[in-house]
């Protein structure tokens, strides 16, 4: 049976900020922003060209504003993609790689400036944060391992 990731759940304190953020900031299509009642709303949205998508909202889930970490959008050229998040108001970081060549660390450790050695696929990454602090990675990978 497959079983595939479609949907990841942010928790935002301020929905309107975080829709504006992710659909005109980021890029995202919106897909759903149903209010229900009002300690029920669902915002829905999907990264350009992605099968997975985001969700928030008020009463979706108990975790704390910010609280998510180290989620991972896959671009094919990470100089390109920062450039255009830049240019749509996005903080995001220098490119780096890890000290070790691969992933990378948590928070900021081991980080080394540039690109990874040979421009590596899976090897260099540019952070960014939403408006609540949930963390974001952009990875470039131009050629995917085997079964991938």
């Amino acid at each position: 049976m497959d079983m595939r990731l479609e949907v990841v759940l942010l928790p935002v304190a301020d929905v309107d900020r975080a829709k504006q953020f992710y659909a005109q900031r980021m890029g995202f299509r919106l897909d759903v922003d149903k209010p229900v009642k009002d300690d029920y709303r669902v915002v829905h949205l999907t990264p350009p060209g992605s099968g997975c998508s985001i969700a928030f909202g008020v009463g979706v889930t108990t975790a704390e504003p910010g609280s998510v970490q180290g989620l991972q959008l896959v671009v094919t050229d990470i100089e390109r993609a920062r450039d255009q998040l830049i240019e749509g108001g996005v903080d995001v970081s220098e490119i780096f790689h890890d000290a070790t060549g691969l992933f990378h660390h948590a928070g900021e450790v081991d980080r080394v400036p540039g690109l990874a050695a040979g421009r590596a696929s899976y090897g260099s990454f540019a952070s960014f944060a939403d408006p609540d602090g949930n963390g974001w990675l952009l990875q470039e990978i131009t050629e995917r391992l085997p079964g991938r």
